[in-house]
């Protein structure tokens, strides 16, 4: 809440800026081990420039410490409870809003391509309202809804930050009505389906609305693997962090995150 000492304002205080946009022709990562046949593909390259960054709390390439350390420490819990039920896709949720979902994602997503042995897409499906795309600093010109569609192919929606190795984007470019019909949809699924198994070691990380103000996340689940649980310290209450989890009982959730926490670092986790 405004005004209270928050865990991860402490540790990312100090990192983040506006983006230039360029198109240009490169290959997509996959700096994936045994990716073969590499295709070139068109798609952004975005600078983020250093006070956007700060000012939204996003972590530095490579997710250096001190700053890093809690997404760190995040980044290898989740892959390591992935690696048990054999996924590769997540879903960041929240029971309500202003719980600190997309931020979390943004920097988790940061923090496993930081990781050598994997690759990271961050996905925005927060379809309702999109965000993803205004905290990097720029307007795609194609969004994942013109994927989710088949108006245009995935590849010319997708975006790679500079300096972030190994760290792809996929942003909305604003809100889409009958959302939830959109992710619930079979193209939706083979979508995703495509995206999950292109390449052996891609984590999709995926951003979608809270969980009690629309029924998206709950149309959605059955095309993720995994769900990740966002709670605020005295903004989430009880009752709807255990209607939530009741919603996607049938979606694995690997661990809950405490965000805004007022204890110290060593007690985030």
């Amino acid at each position: 809440m405004p005004g209270q000492p928050h865990a991860m304002d402490a540790l990312i205080h100090k990192i983040m800026d506006p983006m230039r946009l360029q198109r240009q022709r490169e290959p997509m990562p996959p700096p994936e081990a045994g990716a073969e046949n590499t295709v070139v593909f068109i798609h952004s390259v975005l600078t983020l420039d250093e006070r956007q960054r700060e000012r939204e709390r996003i972590l530095p390439p490579g997710a250096p410490e001190p700053v890093g350390g809690p997404y760190k420490m995040l980044r290898t819990q989740v892959l390591r409870r992935l690696s048990q039920i054999d996924a590769n896709s997540l879903a960041v949720l929240s029971a309500g809003k202003g719980e600190g979902k997309t931020l979390t994602a943004i920097n988790l997503a940061i923090a496993v391509a930081a990781d050598a042995r994997h690759t990271a897409l961050l996905v925005d499906l927060d379809l309702r309202n999109p965000s993803i795309a205004r905290r990097l600093g720029y307007e795609p010109v194609v969004g994942i809804e013109d994927c989710l569609r088949g108006r245009r192919p995935v590849y010319e929606a997708m975006a790679r930050i500079a300096g972030y190795e190994r760290l792809m984007v996929l942003p909305a470019r604003g809100p889409v009505e009958q959302s939830s019909e959109l992710l619930a949809s079979q193209r939706t699924g083979e979508l995703i389906h495509e995206l999950r198994t292109r390449y052996p070691n891609r984590i999709l990380i995926f951003d979608l609305p809270p969980v009690l103000l629309a029924d998206d996340a709950l149309a959605f689940s059955r095309h993720v693997e995994a769900g990740l649980l966002i709670v605020a310290e005295c903004a989430s209450e009880r009752e709807s962090i255990k209607r939530s989890l009741t919603l996607l009982d049938k979606l694995p959730i690997v661990g809950t995150v405490l965000n805004r926490s007022r204890e110290r670092l060593e007690g985030y986790y």
